[in-house]
């Protein structure tokens, strides 16, 4: 198995120096070998290979104006070909648009490779600062650094000024997880972050709407700073340091969410939801992105795989919101404010989103039993009628009529 460890990196200033010299190398060389394929197809149509990047990085090495590039490490920058060469197959294969162009504005890496690098009990040496080790924080004390041989490191300056080290190594497959016996539906939402089939509602913290108020005073004060100035360089810091608060809180609830659902159940089924076209609504966009959505399914994934658990993703299309999961009556509509109604066939009353999620449960055990699909075509979802009556109340919960 591949994984990899992160970890804080404590650069000395003659290391940071050198290091900020190898990212400028490694941004250029990007830039201009990208430009040049671009330039290349346009006007000959023809497809640039990594062999050939390569070349040109020779050439861009012999420019005069270039000499610089000879200072810095080649593994660097033969790995960022590598990177782009990568990015455009898997552009090609519809994974992923098209390459751009890197910014000095934004988070700086470099990777080594063996060649370029040294890993001695715990100890980082890089290549041209091989005479003084690159300090680091080890942050797992159930692994000896002395053991670990890493295939290659990364390492990355974030816009906020922190420092990092990425130690990619191949490591034995992790035992795996004892079984429970447990399954469970689970309904990602907005009103609360995800609801499980056994009712089970995990609140959205809404971790940007919470530091919200402090960023745009921060953002304030750097937009009234002069361009190019150290003032705006500090206050454009602490509007990174802001946004990276916000992204390590929303990370560790979507590491602890789903570490626990991989750790307490064999099967866990989500739905296959489209986040890409939910945040062209204007008015939820934000919201839905603070979520993470796409990033806890991704970790599901992971975490799955590796302890051997089971994931199943079901159909976005199938309804399990207007589905009764007592009876299995479908309703004709079913609005986004209704959060509990009462089945009108077998007078079940429902919470919207535990219902939502039992269904989920049910579809997904379909499919791990007999192996069906429970994709729904759009073709042949159950039209609103054009005319509703009005909706009796019981309780004060609308009793909502379903279509023939």
């Amino acid at each position: 198995m591949r994984t990899s460890y992160k970890m804080r990196a404590y650069p000395t200033p003659e290391q940071a120096a050198v290091l900020n010299r190898t990212f400028g190398c490694v941004r250029l060389v990007w830039n201009k070998v990208l430009e040049w394929r671009r330039n290349r197809y346009r006007t000959q149509g023809i497809a640039t290979s990594y062999a050939e990047t390569d070349r040109y990085l020779t050439e861009l090495k012999r420019d005069p104006d270039l000499e610089f590039l000879c200072e810095v490490s080649s593994v660097p920058l033969q790995q960022g070909l590598r990177h782009q060469h990568t990015a455009f197959v898997n552009f090609f294969a519809g994974r992923t648009r098209y390459p751009r162009y890197k910014s000095r504005q934004a988070r700086q890496s470099a990777t080594y490779t063996r060649a370029a690098f040294r890993w001695r009990q715990g100890r980082l040496y890089l290549a041209k600062m091989m005479d003084t080790p690159l300090e680091v924080v080890w942050s797992w004390p159930d692994v000896d650094p002395a053991v670990i041989v890493p295939t290659s490191v990364t390492v990355s300056r974030e816009p906020c000024g922190r420092w990092y080290i990425s130690l990619a190594v191949e490591a034995p497959d992790p035992e795996q997880a004892p079984p429970t016996g447990a399954v469970v539906g689970v309904d990602l939402g907005i009103k609360d972050f995800a609801v499980t089939s056994g009712g089970e509602k995990i609140a959205n913290v809404r971790h940007l709407a919470r530091r919200e108020r402090n960023l745009a005073r921060y953002q304030r004060r750097m937009a009234r700073k002069q361009r190019g100035s150290n003032n705006r360089a500090k206050a454009k810091a602490k509007v990174a340091r802001a946004h990276r608060k916000v992204a390590a809180s929303r990370g560790d609830l979507l590491h602890k969410t789903s570490a626990r659902l991989v750790r307490d159940h064999d099967v866990i089924v989500i739905e296959d939801l489209a986040v890409k076209n939910m945040v062209r609504n204007r008015r939820l966009a934000k919201t839905i992105s603070d979520c993470g959505w796409g990033e806890f399914r991704r970790q599901l994934e992971y975490k799955a795989d590796r302890h051997g658990r089971r994931l199943i993703v079901i159909d976005r299309w199938h309804p399990s919101s207007k589905t009764c999961s007592a009876c299995g009556h479908l309703l004709a509509e079913l609005s986004l404010s209704t959060r509990a109604w009462c089945c009108p066939s077998c007078r079940t009353l429902h919470d919207r989103d535990v219902n939502a999620a039992k269904n989920i449960l049910a579809a997904g055990l379909a499919v791990s039993a007999c192996g069906g699909d429970v994709r729904h075509p759009r073709s042949s979802r159950v039209q609103s009628p054009q005319k509703q009556e009005p909706q009796p109340v019981r309780a004060g919960i609308p009793v909502l009529q379903g279509g023939e």
